[in-house]
């Protein structure tokens, strides 16, 4: 017989043959990935034969994207994350005058900013659960498609009723970005590196709540408070755009570490233009790890509900339990500053809507420093931690985290930013009711933000390492913690200032987060064996990483 040589293309856990001979047959991406290893082997009708050569065995990439598309991906999620927080927020300096204009209470119109915050925490448990196994672009493109049409029709409300029911359903359409951009990151990112992208998605964060209000304020003054939902349609159908022709399909249950061309729901329009050609076909794999027989039939979509409620089960695991109610509690100190700052400004500086909006600005650039040092501290550690124990680091190769200390290498570098965050909302509650100047409020503003939004961004990096696999449903599992605490803290913050002061209420915030303090010694004491009981539980290494 005539020998036949075949190249073994080796894939992660993926070995597909492919005959050298036929040079007629359509290459697959992960044919012409960078990061494919290919070996030739002889192969002869005597498969015993002791003459083949055995395959290296060298660990994959974790990714086939550079350095510099990392980047771009994760911007570009990052600015879709800002329009859930930043919708929350630019409508704030309108409500009076909407109020005015639909002839009804403060009380009823801030009925509106309400339910916008408890849909922001519920709604995304749904998409998180759908993004994880259909793909993050169908999430995104739906929430986009839907959440402009929203802002159409709240332009055009002319009635309370109207007002409140699609406000509601803004909220919904939109909220679950936040999620999905921490998806992103876990999709593409390895726990050596994730650092600096996570710091990345924390800043919408806190510049929705910054900007929000400035721009909603000037367009309320010159253009009216609807024009501020024309001015959000606008803005989202050109990031609809965007992803529609550019963004990648990141979900590696969907293409692996991006060499996988994915079904055509999944491509960008760049991708059907390039691809269309009929011997160009999609690989219907949905699966990280699939064997050849598992390719020759595309899996359906699971929309049963076991997928929606995946969110509420890791609520109550118990590593993420206590990473989901500190973090979250943390986060809710940003709200208890942004929601009281119009009201404080207003009675003690007597500030005007638009000066007020401008207070929120040195917090936004406070997040934008915490981006370039805490990213940078959570590498550092990861890399110091990991010497300790013997291991070489590759950023471009997930390490297995099993053994690996991860909670204690992110809540190290956690710990100088939340101890600056007590002692600065501390500070900033005595400085209001002693009136300082304003420049020493706006520094201690920026401290604020370099440490609550470095503090988050922690949390949000440890949590996509404890279930790397179901980072887009634990991340609405957070949000659901997060979210609604931040609106409990919103709606308690001024009666308490009304009942104690300034400085007694943003004092007894620095205790409490003192208080729950052990939760974190608890997740560093305990996590790995907990990661570790929770892979044995599910007879897999999907829960360790």
């Amino acid at each position: 017989m005539e020998d036949k040589k075949e190249a073994v293309i080796i894939e992660k856990d993926i070995s597909v043959e492919v005959p050298l001979d036929s040079p007629d047959e359509p290459k697959m991406p992960s044919e012409i990935s960078a990061q494919t290893i290919v070996a030739v082997v002889s192969d002869t009708e005597d498969k015993g034969s002791s003459d083949s050569a055995p395959v290296e065995d060298i660990p994959p990439r974790f990714t086939v994207y550079k350095p510099w598309q990392k980047r771009l991906i994760v911007l570009s999620s990052a600015f879709s994350a800002l329009f859930a927080s930043w919708t929350a927020q630019i409508y704030l300096p309108a409500l009076n005058i909407a109020a005015d204009d639909l002839h009804v209470s403060i009380t009823r119109i801030n009925l509106t900013v309400t339910s916008y915050m408890i849909l922001q925490g519920v709604t995304p448990i749904f998409i998180g659960g759908f993004a994880d196994t259909a793909g993050r672009r169908p999430a995104y493109l739906a929430c986009f498609v839907l959440y402009i049409i929203a802002n159409v029709g709240l332009a055009k409300s002319d009635s309370y009723g109207s007002l409140l029911g699609l406000r509601c359903f803004q909220s919904a359409t939109i909220s679950a970005t936040q999620a999905l951009c921490q998806g992103v990151v876990a999709d593409i990112a390895t726990s050596a590196e994730r650092g600096q992208y996570t710091a990345f998605i924390a800043v919408p964060i806190t510049l929705g709540p910054s900007l929000g209000p400035v721009i909603g304020g000037a367009i309320a003054q010159y253009l009216g408070w609807r024009s501020i939902f024309w001015f959000l349609a606008a803005c989202a159908g050109v990031n609809l755009l965007f992803l529609l022709f550019f963004f990648p399909e990141t979900c590696r249950k969907v293409v692996g570490d991006g060499s996988i061309l994915p079904r055509r729901r999944n491509q960008t329009v760049l991708q059907l233009l390039r691809n269309r050609r009929p011997k160009k076909v999609a690989s219907d794999s949905e699966s990280t790890t699939p064997s050849p027989t598992e390719n020759l039939e595309a899996p359906k979509i699971n929309f049963a509900w076991s997928k929606f409620v995946t969110s509420l089960v890791l609520l109550c695991e118990k590593e993420l339990c206590l990473l989901f109610m500190y973090g979250g509690f943390v986060y809710a100190g940003v709200y208890a500053v942004a929601t009281a700052v119009p009201t404080l400004f207003s009675d003690i500086y007597g500030f005007d809507g638009f000066k007020v909006g401008l207070i929120y600005l040195p917090m936004a650039v406070g997040s934008i420093f915490s981006v370039a040092l805490v990213g940078k501290g959570m590498n550092w550690n990861y890399r110091r931690h990991a010497r300790k124990l013997g291991l070489e680091v590759d950023r471009d190769r997930q390490m297995d985290l099993s053994e690996f200390p991860i909670e204690r290498a992110r809540i190290e570098v956690a710990v100088p930013p939340l101890v600056l965050s007590m002692v600065i909302i501390t500070a900033w509650g005595w400085a209001l009711e002693n009136e300082v100047s304003i420049a020493i409020i706006c520094v201690l503003v920026f401290l604020l933000g370099l440490g609550l939004v470095s503090t988050t961004s922690v949390f949000s990096a440890l949590i996509a390492d404890v279930r790397p696999g179901k980072t887009g449903a634990a991340s609405a599992a957070n949000n659901i913690i997060k979210f609604l605490l931040g609106a409990a803290m919103a709606a308690a913050i001024d009666p308490l200032i009304q009942a104690v002061g300034p400085g007694k209420a943003y004092s007894i915030i620095a205790v409490l987060y003192v208080a729950f303090s052990p939760c974190l010694y608890f997740v560093v004491k305990r996590g790995m064996r907990w990661r570790r009981e929770l892979r044995e539980k599910e007879g897999s290494g999907e829960g360790t990483g």
